[in-house]
């Protein structure tokens, strides 16, 4: 069986919202994707309708349609769902025939007409007390809620096809080569069809599409037919609207929206609702607000209105068929969940931080109700711990507070008032605060120059590494100021580099003596150089003279 809903992958973001609106939670998370546990889901169609990022998507036929119209061995007639009015605004049943046709139907027919033949048989059972709960079975929803999850209530629900299927099983006795297409508002409808009477199930938006592509408009119209009083089926109460019905001790109630049907199922099974016919809807407000009619374009008061005009005060005039024929025996499916001990529970709780019941917050962030329901969904895979936010959140503030409080630089952080939020240990120490309630919502100024501050909003650029003395408190500090534009603070990182300061001093003035002294052993020497050079310079010159009386002696001797 094909899977009707499906997921885009590449669109999911984790936000859980699909959990959190999904009335029987079908939804598995995996590898950050959430998945639908297709055995679990009712079509509702609750998660497509709710998805932000519309990751979730209904399987196109109208592929299928298009091969159906080519293949001109078999006419194909269209079951139009009577609240094509609230889709198709202004039309009317012969306007959209008109564009149907252009498309290459050979027929098109109103559902309700089947709706008829379904709304007869719910006063045949009724005037013969067939029953003492009866509930109706034209919502598919409806039908697979009760199947897999109220599967000992089958026998309350009515066993008769859907107006869908009614009026599809008449046009294909009538015209017995004929291919049926439903059109509605509605997904489940899709699932419905497989493997039935029903060739191919179109959305309306799916119909919209076929008909923009072909450039074929719905013009406005306009049909007063009195005898359409099963148009009425797609509202709320809409079912009770078009019967006549009997007065022989039954309650007659309408429930619309899954959670409401559930409550109504669950007072069922407790035995609490007793000689009642009621009418059951998955979409609140009806037909009219099914999925797509809710993600495209849904007005429930306007359409509700739309649909009570056009409705008739007459049945159609089509012959009733034998009960037989309308008979359709349900299935029960049932959901087989494996459920964990109390004890596996309480684990899967501790493994997110939750020791004791106050622990459990039941913010429904994670798309469940409450923590414990979230622990059954790990339990059965459909969920992971790290689902919990309140758990990530204290767990990633923590670490985060581990090493602010165990750095030993020191951090400061600001609004861009200037105004002091949060100061670590280390900065209290460096400006000597005792008490983080002191300095907390004070003006930087209070603890440090803002001047450096007042240039990153300014001049919009960061401060890396200045250092400056601060004398009022005989410290070096060296700064790095960064301002965090979306969440509008200036955080602060200071190192205390006073010992590197004072050491750098302390070489500075070593190497200044050292030159001193190498100035001073230099000048000596110099001296000393000086002083030898004009010893030398004397001796040599009282050699000189020497030498040259003796050489003037010994030249004088040799004259002789």
């Amino acid at each position: 069986m094909p899977e009707f809903l499906k997921l885009k992958k590449s669109d999911c973001r984790n936000c859980y919202k699909c959990i959190r609106h999904c009335p029987v939670k079908s939804i598995r998370f995996s590898g950050n994707q959430a998945h639908v546990v297709y055995d679990e889901c009712i079509l509702c169609g609750q998660c497509y309708v709710v998805c932000p990022q519309n990751a979730k998507e209904t399987v196109d036929e109208t592929d299928m349609v298009d091969a159906m119209l080519a293949d001109k061995s078999a006419p194909v007639v269209a079951s139009v769902a009577p609240s094509f009015l609230a889709y198709f605004e202004g039309a009317s049943i012969s306007t959209l025939s008109a564009a149907l046709k252009k498309l290459g139907f050979a027929e098109v027919e109103e559902t309700a007409i089947g709706a008829t033949m379904v709304k007869r048989e719910y006063e045949r059972m009724l005037r013969e007390k067939t029953g003492d709960v009866i509930i109706t079975s034209c919502c598919h929803s409806v039908n697979l809620l009760i199947s897999k999850y109220y599967p000992d209530l089958l026998k309350y629900l009515a066993p008769v096809v859907s107006p869908m299927q009614a009026h599809c099983l008449d046009i294909k006795r009538r015209y017995p080569k004929a291919k049926t297409v439903f059109i509605g508002p509605c997904l489940s409808k899709k699932d419905e069809a497989y493997n039935g009477t029903v060739d191919a199930v179109l959305t309306f938006r799916e119909l919209a599409v076929m008909l923009r592509r072909e450039g074929i408009t719905v013009e406005n119209g306009a049909d007063e037919r009195e005898d359409s009083r099963a148009r009425f089926f797609p509202i709320v109460g809409g079912v009770l609207k078009s019967m006549e019905l009997p007065d022989n001790g039954y309650t007659y109630l309408t429930v619309d929206g899954v959670e409401n049907c559930k409550s109504a199922l669950n007072d069922i099974a407790a035995g609490n609702l007793k000689n009642c016919f009621i009418e059951m809807n998955a979409c609140s407000g009806g037909c009219i607000g099914g999925p797509v009619m809710e993600k495209f374009r849904n007005s429930p008061v306007r359409h509700y209105q739309a649909i009570s005009n056009y409705a008739g005060k007459k049945d159609f005039n089509v012959a009733q068929p034998t009960p037989e024929f309308l008979h359709k025996e349900r299935e029960k499916i049932g959901v087989n969940k494996l459920m964990p001990t109390e004890e596996q529970i309480r684990e899967i709780l501790r493994s997110t931080g939750k020791f004791k019941p106050s622990d459990e917050l039941n913010c429904g962030t994670c798309g469940y109700d409450t923590c414990r329901e979230k622990a059954i969904a790990v339990f059965q895979g459909k969920a992971d711990v790290s689902m919990c936010l309140p758990f990530l959140m204290a767990k990633a503030e923590r670490f985060s507070n581990n090493i602010i409080s165990n750095t030993p630089n020191g951090i400061l952080v600001v609004n861009e008032e200037l105004e002091i939020q949060q100061i670590n240990k280390a900065a209290m120490k460096m400006f000597n605060v005792q008490s983080q309630a002191d300095v907390l919502g004070e003006q930087v100024v209070r603890l440090i120059d803002p001047m450096p501050f007042l240039e990153v909003l300014d001049e919009h650029k960061q401060v890396r590494g200045r250092r400056g003395y601060y004398p009022e408190y005989n410290k070096y500090f060296d700064l790095t100021i960064i301002h965090d534009k979306s969440s509008k603070i200036l955080i602060t990182i200071i190192r205390d580099i006073t010992d590197e300061a004072e050491e750098r001093a302390k070489k500075e003035e070593i190497s200044r003596a050292t030159v001193d002294i190498a100035d001073k052993v230099v000048e000596k020497q110099m001296r000393i150089v000086q002083d030898i050079a004009s010893l030398l310079g004397e001796t040599a010159a009282e050699t000189k003279i020497a030498l040259t009386k003796l050489k003037e002696s010994i030249s004088h001797d040799e004259e002789k």
